[in-house]
């Protein structure tokens, strides 16, 4: 059996999520499509999948073997691409990673619009909240909103961000003001699980060089953007979050910012992709469409996500204090 075949019905499964998805997309028997995979694991001498009924799941050493097999057969098909004289013709598989939210709110619609202008081009969009390695899983790009430490990639920078704590202004208006950090203490944490669970970290003091860590012990740990938001605005609590998350409830005055002054440095908005990638058309294309898109959105979260022009709450003791 040809090993390159094989891998191509390996990987299929892999995005089919099932055997029987790869025969289906592979245009081949389910018999067939277990023979390829049992070639494979014959030949480096390990399984790589662990097989249910209805389900795959990749064992340790089937991973590190998908991504070596994404990256050969990418090669491969930029290496027939340029055989073939189609450099210059935007088409083929792109794939573009970045977080959950910045996904769905952001490239998403982006995306759309691309693949109306390109309809030789197809997208594979990786929504996860892990750190991806672009050129070990085979990735053309990824949105990354954080300070790069690569220099393997090239980076377009798009704009910057900022760490917000916001709460709704009926929360706000009901207990304790939030004048420092140290106040937090006094009040309901909403935590992201993977982003500081239990403590918050804000910048030092003037004066001093050592930053300022707030620990408490949060009333909702929860795993989702989207669901901590909707949490704050309903009033539950004070959460912490990256401008560009809460832009339309601050907006709409849905939500506040506080602790404005203590907030730290902005962090990056960079679309980024290894080097050597932006020769492929696809990839110079999506970059130059979605470049002048992504930079317009993120310019926009300066205006609606900014500090807040402070506006009078009354707090429980009558007085007047700013939300």
């Amino acid at each position: 059996m040809d090993r390159l075949d094989a891998m191509k019905v390996f990987i299929a499964a892999l995005d089919e999520g099932s055997l029987a998805g790869a025969s289906r997309k592979t245009g081949r028997s389910a018999a067939a499509v277990s023979r390829a995979i049992a070639f494979l694991e014959d030949r480096v001498g390990v399984p790589l999948l662990h097989r249910t009924t209805r389900s795959i799941k990749l064992s340790e050493a089937g991973e590190r073997y998908a991504l070596s097999c994404r990256k050969i057969l990418a090669d491969l098909e930029e290496a027939d691409r340029q055989a073939a004289g189609e450099r210059s013709v935007p088409r083929g598989t792109l794939t573009i990673t970045s977080t959950v939210f910045a996904g769905v709110e952001i490239l998403r619609p982006i995306v759309d619009a691309f693949m109306d202008e390109y309809p030789t081009v197809t997208v594979r969009m990786h929504m996860l909240e892990r750190p991806v390695n672009l050129i070990d899983e085979g990735m053309d790009l990824a949105l990354r909103i954080t300070h790069l430490a690569d220099s393997t990639l090239v980076a377009h920078r798009i704009g910057e961000v900022r760490r917000v704590v916001v709460a709704s202004p009926r929360y706000l208006a009901t207990h304790p003001r939030i004048v420092e950090p140290a106040d937090l203490a006094k009040h309901r944490i909403i935590a992201l699980a993977h982003s500081g669970p239990d403590s918050w970290s804000f910048p030092a003091l003037e004066g001093t060089s050592v930053p300022r860590s707030i620990s408490f012990t949060p009333r909702l740990v929860i795993n989702s953007v989207k669901a901590s938001v909707a949490s704050a605005v309903e009033g539950h609590g004070v959460t912490r979050l990256l401008s560009y998350h809460v832009a339309r409830e601050v907006d709409q005055g849905l939500l506040s910012i506080v602790l404005a002054e203590a907030e730290p440095a902005p962090i990056p908005v960079n679309l980024v992709s290894p080097y050597g990638r932006l020769s492929v058309p696809k990839v110079r294309a999506f970059v130059d469409f979605a470049l002048p898109r992504l930079r317009s959105h993120f310019a926009g979260l300066v205006k609606h996500a900014g500090p807040p022009v402070e506006r009078p709450i009354p707090s429980r003791r009558g007085r007047m204090s700013a939300g």
